[in-house]
This record gives C-alpha cells, sequence and structure tokens, in this order.
C-alpha cells in the first residue's frame, strides 16, 4: 500500500493527540509523521507508533513533501497555514471552523456526505465539521433518506473537553475544591462557574439572539444535509468532561414508525442504536467516551405532531465529533483521490 508524509497541526493539543491514537488504532498508512504546534511547544516529544517524535514550529515548517495535513490548531491559524499547506501541494484536512462555510471548501462527514471530499481540489482543503453537527447528522442522515425531514429542533449538552484542556482542568479544580473544602473556584475559561452547574452559552452571543455554535449547527446542516430543512438549536455547557448528547426532535414529510426508526438506525453506518426502556437502556456520555459510534437512544414518537420523532444522540466529542471524522475523511481522500 502507498504511504504518506502527513503533516499533524495543533498535535500538542486535545484533538490534535486524537488525531495521532487514531492514526496508530486504524493502521493509516503514514511514510512520514510531523507533528507541528506554536513556538512554545516546539521541541517538546510526542509518542507516536512507539518513537518519541520532536514537535516542530509550524510558523516555520516547509510542507513541501508533505501530501497529507490534519490540522486543528484553531481557526486564526488554521486561516494562514491551511492555505500555506495547500499551496505546496499538501491537501488539508481542517478541524477548525474558518473554512466551513467557505463555498469552494467541501464540508464532509463521511456517513452523509462523502461525495463531497472529491470538491477538495478547489483550494485543496476539507473542512470538518462542527462536533454537534456530526454527531446529529451521522443519525438523522438514514431518516432524512427515507422520509425527508421538514425541521430539526435540537438541544445539545455538550462536555467541557470540547472547550479544550484548559476547561477540562478548570471542571477538575472546580470540583474537586467544591467537593473536598466546599470553596468556589473563580472561572477562567467559562463565564461562570461549570462545576454543577449548567451554561446556555457556547461561543459569542449574535445579533439574532442564539450564540455561534447555534447558528453553526444550522448553517452546517444545511451545508451536508439539505438547505431546505428548518433548523432551530440551544446549545448548553455541562459538567462532563466527554462526549456530547444531544436532544433532537424531527419532523418528517411521511410518517415513521419507531419500528422502522429503529431499523434504519441499526443499518446505517456508524450509529449505534441503545435503545430498551425496559431494561432501562440508554445511552450516556460515559458509555460512549473513548468509542467511535455515534450512539441513538430514547427513540419514541412525537405526539404532538402528525409525523414527529424524538431521539437521544450521544457521541465522543473528540473522536467522532473531530479527530476521527477527519482521519474517516483522510482515508477516503487517499483512497479515490490522491
Amino acid at each position: 500500500m502507498r504511504s504518506f508524509n502527513v503533516a499533524v497541526a495543533g498535535a500538542t493539543g486535545n484533538v490534535g493527540r486524537e488525531i495521532l491514537s487514531i492514526l496508530e488504532q486504524r493502521n493509516f498508512p503514514v511514510n512520514q509523521i510531523h507533528l507541528l504546534a506554536s513556538s512554545r511547544s516546539a521541541g517538546s516529544k510526542v509518542s507516536f507508533r512507539g518513537q518519541e517524535v520532536v514537535v516542530e514550529n509550524l510558523e516555520t515548517f516547509d510542507f513541501t513533501g508533505c501530501q497529507l495535513g490534519l490540522f486543528s490548531p484553531g481557526a486564526k491559524v488554521s486561516a494562514v497555514y491551511a492555505p500555506k499547506a495547500a499551496a505546496a501541494g499538501c491537501v488539508v484536512v481542517d478541524n477548525t471552523s474558518f473554512f466551513r462555510m467557505d463555498p469552494e471548501v467541501p464540508l464532509v462527514v463521511p456517513e452523509v456526505n462523502p461525495q463531497a471530499i472529491g470538491e477538495y481540489k478547489k483550494k485543496g482543503i476539507i473542512s470538518n465539521p462542527n462536533c454537534s453537527t456530526i454527531q446529529m447528522v451521522v443519525a438523522l442522515k438514514p431518516l432524512h433518506d427515507f422520509a425527508r425531514i421538514k425541521r430539526i429542533v435540537v438541544s445539545t449538552y455538550q462536555a467541557v473537553s470540547g472547550a479544550g484542556k484548559d476547561a477540562m482542568d478548570e471542571l477538575w479544580e472546580q470540583t474537586r475544591a467544591k467537593y473536598m473544602t466546599g470553596q468556589d473556584v473563580p472561572p477562567k475559561k467559562f463565564l461562570k462557574e461549570i462545576s454543577f452547574n449548567l451554561l446556555p452559552h457556547i461561543d459569542v452571543f449574535l445579533e439574532n439572539g442564539y450564540t455561534k455554535e447555534e447558528m453553526k449547527m444550522v448553517h452546517e446542516t444545511h451545508k451536508i444535509l439539505d438547505s431546505s430543512i428548518r433548523v432551530t438549536a440551544t446549545t448548553v455547557r455541562v459538567p462532563v468532561f466527554n462526549s456530547h448528547s444531544e436532544s433532537v426532535n424531527i419532523e418528517t414529510e411521511k410518517k415513521i414508525t419507531v419500528a422502522q426508526a429503529r431499523e434504519l438506525l441499526a443499518n446505517a453506518p456508524g450509529v449505534v442504536v441503545m435503545d430498551d426502556p425496559t431494561k432501562p437502556l440508554y445511552a450516556t456520555p460515559r458509555d460512549t467516551s473513548g468509542t467511535d459510534p455515534v450512539f441513538v437512544s430514547r427513540i419514541r414518537e412525537d405526539e404532538s405532531v402528525d409525523n414527529g420523532l424524538n431521539l437521544w444522540v450521544v457521541a465522543d466529542n473528540l473522536r467522532k465529533g473531530a479527530a476521527l471524522n477527519a482521519v474517516q475523511i483522510a482515508e477516503i481522500l487517499i483512497r479515490d483521490h490522491l
């Protein structure tokens, strides 16, 4: 099998380290690996396939000779260095939000719209969607194909790992202090204390009253799945370390019974149905953290409308919501396009 020179930008962050782990687990055909980060992290070492690899400075790295770049260094950094990598012949799969709504950059979830990957030639960049959008559209794709979704109402319960390592540290420090001493630790990463709390505020507020995170879900669903679907979202940060959960309500053009929905989802790629009210059996963040699938539970008809369905959707936001999705894109890219 042909092997590839791969550059991982943002290699020392949560998603970057998860990318390296998944490349190992899936035996991705890496010839040479280049781990890239800011000048602060350059010179440190990260393990890959049993070897200690020295982290290089992204700012001075020459992408010539690299065929593939897996980027997760932050939107402002990707805005500068992803085009530089692409200009050097390195196709970039970018995990940040910067290129997602660029009409010349495909926005891809392999289980939903893998055909869009071929559009990478326009700019040499493929964009990875928002973690919450990814797991939702994976679950909704088979239902949309069967009955055509007209409207989506989604509320998310998003883990702090989606906000980075500092956010995870903050949750741990606040929880430990509250439990051990009863004292509060002032928030730094969040505007309010996250431990034992819920924050209906992810990213900045926009003029329409929604947050940027909420509108990402709207616009990205339109670009990936179907622009005619009406979508509204409420995104909430919860005191969970990893794995996002979502309550998803859909209205469809024709009726889907619970039995039909279970069968469609059970046969869908990347989906695991974990749903038995008699036990009771349903997915939680602790069940799904460290796993690859999108789990669907609490499948039930919405009795307030003619053709409505409620779903509970849970997935590891660092894996399927970010790193795994990027590696899956790369696998299709090298198989069919490079």
